[in-house]
């Protein structure tokens, strides 16, 4: 997750969580922290397992849904004003939803 991680799954910091957290607005208790660096370094572990497997004999996907939809037409309807939409941001910048950034040399 951070610079620092060498991509072993077992590596994740509670930094790395706390990171996360930021970027998702959650509060977090350090035993939530804890289980979740658990449960994220679990995670990560089985993806590494994924990425070892040999799929050189398995096409790939071109689409993951039939090419008939079924859903509706678009149709082109009148929105919101940026006003209306900029409203309830927690915060806005020259008219524009600010975020936390999301890279860390940001």
């Amino acid at each position: 997750m951070t610079s620092h991680n060498s991509g072993d799954p077992g590596t994740l910091t509670v930094a790395d969580v706390e990171r996360v957290a930021v970027l998702a607005r959650l509060a977090l208790t350090a035993p939530q922290i804890e289980t979740l660096r658990s449960d994220l370094a679990s995670i990560l572990q089985h993806v590494a397992a994924l990425d070892e497997l040999d799929t050189s004999a398995i096409s790939p996907a071109t689409t993951v849904v039939p090419l008939d939809s079924v859903m509706a037409d678009d149709v082109v309807m009148a929105g919101l004003s940026s006003t209306d939409v900029l409203r309830n941001a927690p915060a806005v910048i020259d008219g524009q939803f600010q975020v936390p950034p999301v890279f860390e040399d940001q």
